[in-house]
């Protein structure tokens, strides 16, 4: 619990740069890219969506802007409230949420898909969260899984972070929570999607989407590669 405490207060002490980060990448062509890798995965159809760590609603605006009924959670109440206000701007909605990733209060099989972006590489419990992902999916639902592997990266070292968004401290702190989960001594994405077979998912690996999605010279990306994993719950 007190990792779980830690991680949250690193993630609202930087909501509010993260949240015209994310306004900028969604309003160019890296946002017009990431609306097709969604819809080209997605299944036909309204579907119902969990966006989980939402951060500042990134997903949960392109998502909503094509017609799904998209609930959104993450564990840092400052983050949701960057994330309403964006898609109230944008006269978008979904429904959000205050909720541990690794802890659903959902029912099983509620959702036709399950979306997250840069958030397992801070996860406590990967493994939880995978199985709680699982169980809250529809049988033949998606889950895609966009992560890069920071594990055995120094973020002071990797100049990972913009310069104008986080501090000295800041990046000492990442690093210290970065190391603190298991997820860190693992090598992705062939981790996960091991895993993920391993509780009867089928999965497609893109090791590096980078090129499609990070090509907005007015955004910051750091230089570790993005990877893509796309699972479907094959049976219950």
């Amino acid at each position: 619990m007190e990792l779980n405490r830690r991680i949250e207060k690193y993630w609202d002490g930087r909501s509010e740069h993260f949240s015209r980060s994310r306004r900028l990448e969604l309003d160019g062509v890296d946002g017009a890219a990431w609306r097709t890798i969604l819809k080209k995965n997605l299944p036909e159809g309204k579907l119902k969506i969990l966006d989980v760590g939402t951060g500042a609603g990134f997903f949960a605006a392109i998502l909503s802007k094509l017609g799904h009924e998209v609930t959104a959670i993450d564990m840092s109440a400052k983050m949701l409230g960057e994330a309403e206000k964006n898609l109230r701007e944008m006269n978008l909605s979904a429904d959000f949420k205050k909720m541990n990733a690794q802890a659903l209060d959902f029912a099983d099989e509620t959702f036709d898909a399950v979306v997250t972006r840069n958030l397992t590489w801070t996860l406590p419990d990967v493994k939880a969260a995978y199985r709680e992902w699982r169980r809250v999916l529809k049988v033949g639902g998606v889950l895609m899984n966009f992560d890069s592997d920071y594990g055995d990266k120094n973020f002071l070292d990797e100049k990972t972070c913009s310069p104008g968004e986080v501090c000295f401290q800041m990046l000492n702190e990442c690093d210290a929570i970065k190391n603190s989960v298991e997820i860190s001594s693992r090598r992705r994405p062939m981790w996960d999607a091991g895993f993920l077979e391993g509780i009867n998912f089928s999965v497609r690996l893109v090791e590096d989407i980078s090129p499609a999605v990070h090509r907005d010279t007015r955004c910051f990306y750091d230089a570790v590669p993005l990877f893509a994993i796309h699972a479907r719950k094959i049976f219950c």
